[in-house]
């Protein structure tokens, strides 16, 4: 076997049609696009979402609500799971730690609901006013840290 004597299989290797080169060739005149509208002109490129003239689908579902692109996802731990968690410290590591949370948002939230019976030390980017207090009654201290990395 000669690498040189290797050829492609016969019909797989095709001369380019090159459009355009005169009456004769059969794809003169107008290349192939027709005589006139919007594809046969060079530079032509279809619109995003157009559909032939037809109302394109978003323009015919109606718009409602809105979605403010600045919205700030935390994850929130209420009071209550904090009370059933083993240890009296608390921060985001530790808390990845013990699995309650998997993917830091924009921060860690703590809630107010449910009961809190012992004294712990919370740290968090961000406390609702029913958490701080609840903590706080508990003998308990709130600790508010800087800005998650998200």
């Amino acid at each position: 076997m000669n690498l040189s004597d290797i050829r492609p299989p016969r019909g797989q290797k095709h001369k380019k049609q090159r459009v355009g080169q005169g009456m004769g060739t059969g794809r003169g005149k107008f290349s192939g696009r027709g005589a006139k509208g919007a594809r046969s002109i060079s530079g032509y490129s279809k619109m995003r979402g157009f559909e032939g003239g037809q109302m394109p689908l978003h323009r015919r579902l109606p718009k409602r609500g809105f979605k403010n692109i600045f919205r700030k996802e935390y994850v929130v731990v209420n009071v209550g799971l904090l009370e059933k968690l083993e240890g009296d410290t608390f921060s985001v590591d530790k808390l990845k730690e013990l699995g309650v949370i998997k993917k830091l948002g924009a921060g860690l939230k703590i809630l107010g609901n449910g009961d809190l019976k012992r004294a712990l030390k919370v740290e968090a980017h961000v406390f609702s006013k029913s958490a701080m207090d609840k903590i706080q009654a508990a003998g308990g201290s709130a600790t508010v840290v800087g800005a998650a990395g998200a």
